[in-house]
């Protein structure tokens, strides 16, 4: 089957699958619109297979198609790593993706990527937010370089290389958790789980702990976008919150939220994941190492200033 198939056809049904339509493909690639469909029937007569459904507004694709998607994203990604390789760059150079929790991003990766990209002009990040199960099978259809997930997937075909262990805190305003001390979680009105919502492993997990503690069901859990409005909304009063405790560092030393008190404490180690598959670029590979150094070397910090 490989001896069919042609470089230019596989380049254009990635274009197909990601734009929907074949006027977007076509768009995308510079091509006319007889040109995409004729290298998608091309594509259909070497695989033997139907690769799309043809629908009144664009496509589709089949089993089949989905299929392929994975494997032609692993080709053009391995096109790339090609031409970096005959290229023999001294500088690194292209593109690398990443997905992680946007907390994680906003705590733990802002103090790295100003110097990465002053050494590094010519490698562009592109960063991406998602939960941990999205960021898992984005990594598993190789559509990323990686992921950053708080829990190791334990899959066979992922590698996970451990980054930081975070301390997770049970939040509140100091006048709510004064409240619940005092009055217990009947007398609570108005009072929400605040995070980002069922799909984050943070929010999921607090609330099975809140559960626990006493906490009544109908307490309902609210959803939001971003890491700095659940902060105001903590320290405003409006709910209870399950995040590390480097997210709300600066209120817990200031006393405008504290910590409620939980029977034993609980971490997480993040990690950095990647396909075990994947042949990384030269961009992916420097990001790489540089990223577990920066995190090797806040942990020697860390070691010291606890000493």
């Amino acid at each position: 089957m490989l001896e069919r198939l042609d470089g230019r056809f596989l380049v254009t049904f990635l274009a197909v699958w990601k734009e929907g339509t074949i006027s977007g493909a076509a768009a995308k690639l510079g091509y006319v619109q007889s040109t995409v469909t004729a290298h998608i029937q091309l594509l259909e007569q070497s695989c033997g297979q139907k690769l799309f459904h043809r629908l009144p507004r664009g496509v589709k694709p089949t089993e089949a198609g989905e299929k392929l998607a994975r494997y032609a994203r692993q080709f053009a990604q391995l096109g790339q790593s090609l031409q970096e390789a005959l290229n023999s760059l001294e500088q690194p150079r292209g593109a690398v993706w990443i997905r992680a929790l946007e907390s994680f991003y906003v705590t733990r990766l802002t103090g790295l990527f100003r110097p990465f990209l002053a050494q590094y002009p010519e490698v562009s990040l592109h960063l991406e937010t998602g939960f941990q199960g999205d960021i898992v099978e984005q990594v598993l259809s190789h559509s990323i370089d990686f992921g950053i997930v708080p829990k190791n997937p334990m899959r066979e075909e992922l590698l996970f290389e451990p980054l930081i262990e975070e301390k997770m805190v049970l939040i509140s305003s100091a006048e709510l958790a004064r409240t619940i001390a005092m009055q217990g979680w009947e007398q609570l009105q108005g009072v929400q789980v605040i995070g980002f919502g069922p799909r984050c492993l943070y929010q999921t997990d607090g609330y099975k702990i809140l559960t626990e503690m006493g906490m009544p069901a109908e307490i309902r859990q609210a959803e939001f976008p971003s890491t700095e409005l659940i902060r105001q909304l903590i320290k405003n009063g409006m709910g209870i919150a399950y995040v590390p405790e480097i997210a709300l560092e600066r209120e817990l030393a200031e006393g405008t939220v504290v910590a409620l008190p939980m029977t034993q404490p609980l971490r997480l180690t993040h990690g950095l994941l990647q396909h075990r598959d994947r042949v990384l670029n030269t961009p992916a590979k420097v990001f790489r190492q540089e990223l577990l150094d920066y995190f090797n070397e806040s942990t020697s910090r860390l070691k010291i200033n606890r000493s």
